[in-house]
């Protein structure tokens, strides 16, 4: 590790300025006439961020000089002290002077427990810029950070009588734009990122977004030019920009509003049941806002701002965390071939009296024994380290739509699923069971039931959960993304980590980086996934998107591996297809990255491709090194990946419905080595429409002088294996 820290305070009265290590980056803080903070960005003399304003409206301040010793402040619109011990204030936007300002200098390689390189540079110049209200005398700091690719800045409130508790109205970020950028964007919404993405011209955003909005369990789309971040764009003149947020805690969620006259984008938090959106204590501070930028859009997919703005591992002894590759009970349900209940006669469920051994099996039930042990004898068979079982316990019957807040115990099985003989069979055969935890978005019923949910998975040996949140979050009212829902998911992390279980959360925030902080966050959804493709599909182009977006701050459990691409040969009443060849199937392994990756078709559609499934099983899930071949938003993507463990190598390739021609240098393989490469690739005549299931498999010599020529088909890809050879 290298650190180095200079600190040198500056003029005042000036504008202050901060450049990248490598200068092409330069931040500039000023205040305006008015003392309005503001900022703009420029990446090699181009500017990125025209003047921006920075602030924030508060709705009221709870002030602790004004409280008596024995009172506790509270919130509530209704349960509010009496007007003499609220304190109407300005708005924390202008009036502001520079109290101090410091500029310093951060540099650190540090290693990840898992990730796409097992060291990662942490490299940045810093500028501190320390602001005082004149009339009010409250203090709110500014800090930037400037890396080569982009800059991070988050606002800091230290401890002051001024300011103690507050709320939030709304944080006034802006980032203006230099132009009408074209963008990649899903709704804004404070409960979902289940969205297909939309290219369009930022002028053009209000007019899809009727059509860019899809039907969603819980959904709240709140502007008709509200998009969410990690929000991707073009300039003009070959700039990529990239905004999003890290370090995401005791804070809501932020989506940006553009005005499509001006093109400045606005922050925009998720507010709670009554509006707020957001209570904070003093000394505190905000997420960090983050803005990348890059001529070349590989480095867009290389940089690592997102995971060094988050702090370090808290985790002391991380050697329980694994990477994981699973197979499991979900597709059949997914599909609708199987159901997660057990039985068919109970239009209501209360878990404290029913009694599932008199009533009849519905007998499409996916959980069974039988189905269990299949799929564990697969795994062992195949190498899989886990299987994931859906549907297992008790309440499926009456767990959606009914604003119902005891929903499950997540600790009893049905009957048909025996917890104690499947785990051991299981681990007689070398494999894990992976639990599941559907909460039915009840945060109040999961807190309840976690410690012995826990516990119950210590007694039996697993030590990873799939959690969800569908529907309506619980307590009444409350979003997905708001501020105490954001702190239940960190809160449920924390509480796994204590009992040595990694979290795979579905339908949860998107990930913001704290899988730094807390590795045992091994896996997220937060965004339309495989599961999509059973429902009538996702857009061809998705899988090109997703790594320059929702990726951009965490791993996602995509699910891919689908090879049966028509769904009636597993459910004859489900005419959905796969908008991907089968190939490409193999290339999501290489460019989604996620160290936790299922096989997510059944067993019995992997035996008819067991040279396909070649790849599946061989690909790693950690990595040591990343390279990014070829790279260009809603077109294509193509990265090669080192394996942690070995001299391998893994390409892949996921194209959109134009197809793609590649010619790889192999130049990333080590100089004077031989290699063979394994090449699973698309069919002349492959297509993800027509054709989907056509692949060729192909070996040859190679080095770090060859070069490959291949192509995807539309809605293809490719995936390689290149395996180091003793000389």
């Amino acid at each position: 590790m290298i650190l180095l820290m200079s600190i040198f305070a500056m003029p005042l009265a000036m504008a202050q300025q901060q450049s990248s290590p490598d200068g092409n980056v330069v931040l500039t803080f000023s205040l305006k006439a008015d003392g309005t903070p503001s900022y703009k960005v420029t990446y090699k003399n181009k500017a990125v961020i025209n003047e921006s304003t920075l602030g924030f409206k508060i709705r009221e301040v709870l002030s602790s000089y004004l409280l008596k010793s024995d009172e506790t402040p509270v919130y509530s619109e209704k349960s509010l002290p009496d007007d003499s011990k609220i304190k109407k204030i300005e708005p924390l936007t202008q009036n502001f002077k520079v109290v101090d300002t410091k500029k310093s200098t951060f540099k650190e390689t540090w290693k990840p427990v898992w990730g796409e390189e097992s060291e990662i540079l942490n490299h940045y110049n810093e500028l501190l810029v320390q602001l005082q209200q004149e009339k009010t005398h409250r203090k709110m700091n500014i800090r930037f950070r400037v890396y080569n690719e982009g800059v991070g800045f988050r606002y800091e409130f230290p401890s002051q009588k001024e300011l103690t508790y507050f709320v939030i109205e709304e944080e006034l970020s802006q980032f203006a734009m230099t132009g009408d950028h074209t963008a990649w964007w899903i709704p804004g919404d404070y409960d979902t990122q289940e969205y297909d993405y939309t290219e369009s011209k930022l002028s053009e955003i209000r007019g899809l977004m009727k059509q860019a909005m899809s039907d969603n369990v819980s959904q709240f789309v709140f502007s008709p030019t509200g998009v969410q971040t990690s929000l991707m764009m073009k300039t003009k003149d070959g700039l990529y920009i990239n905004l999003h947020e890290a370090a995401l805690v005791n804070y809501s969620l932020m989506n940006l509003n553009l005005d499509d006259k001006t093109f400045v984008f606005q922050s925009w938090l998720t507010p709670d049941a009554q509006g707020a959106k957001g209570y904070l204590q003093a000394p505190c501070h905000s997420p960090w806002r983050t803005i990348m930028v890059s001529d070349d859009a590989r480095k867009i997919l290389a940089s690592r701002l997102i995971l060094n703005l988050n702090e370090p591992c808290a985790i002391a002894d991380t050697s329980w965390i694994k990477p994981v590759k699973y197979v499991g009970v979900w597709w059949e349900m997914i599909t609708g071939k199987n159901s997660w209940s057990y039985t068919n006669d109970l239009p209501a469920v209360d878990l404290n009296t029913v009694d599932y051994t008199k009533t009849k099996p519905n007998g499409t039930h996916g959980a069974t024994n039988e189905e269990v042990r299949k799929y564990i004898d697969f795994a062992a068979k195949h190498g899989f380290d886990q299987v994931l079982v859906e549907g297992w316990n008790i309440g499926w019957e009456d767990w959606f739509g009914h604003k119902k807040d005891y929903v499950f115990d997540f600790i009893t099985p049905y009957p048909d699923f025996d917890l104690k003989a499947l785990n051991d069979y299981a681990h007689s055969k070398g494999v894990k069971l992976m639990m599941h935890h559907e909460t039915s978005g009840s945060t109040r019923n999961y807190e309840r039931h976690m410690k012995a949910a826990y516990e119950l998975m210590n007694q039996y040996g697993y030590n990873a959960v799939k959690s969800g949140y569908v529907g309506d979050i619980l307590p009444v009212g409350e979003h997905h993304y708001s501020q105490s829902t954001i702190n239940h998911y960190l809160y449920a992390i924390k509480e796994a980590a204590k009992h040595k279980i990694m979290v795979n959360a579905h339908e949860a925030v998107r990930p913001t980086g704290i899988c730094r902080t807390y590795p045992n966050m091994i896996g997220n959804e937060s965004a339309r996934g495989t599961e999509y493709e059973a429902f009538g599909g996702n857009k061809v182009f998705h899988t090109t998107i997703l790594p320059f977006t929702r990726l951009q701050g965490g791993p996602m459990d995509y699910t891919p591996g689908i090879f049966e691409t028509e769904i009636k040969y597993v459910n004859p009443n489900n005419n959905s297809q796969i908008r991907s060849t089968l190939a490409r199937q193999l290339a999501l392994y290489v460019t989604m990255y996620s160290p936790l990756q299922m096989a997510a078709d059944l067993p019995e559609n992997y035996e008819k491709h067991m040279d396909a499934f070649q790849f599946i099983k061989d690909v790693p899930v950690d990595w040591q090194k990343s390279v990014y071949l070829e790279a260009e938003p809603g077109r294509y993507i193509t990265i090669a990946r080192k394996d942690k463990h070995s001299n391998d190598w893994y390409v892949g390739c996921t194209a959109h419905e134009g197809g793609h021609t590649s010619e790889l240098l192999l130049n990333f393989l080590d100089k004077g080595k031989k290699y063979e490469a394994t090449i699973y690739a698309d069919a002349k005549d492959a297509n993800w429409k027509t054709n989907p299931k056509a692949y060729t498999i192909t070996k040859q010599k190679v080095n770090a002088k060859t070069k490959l020529k291949l192509t995807a088909a539309q809605g293809g890809g490719y995936a390689i294996q290149i395996r180091k050879l003793e000389n």
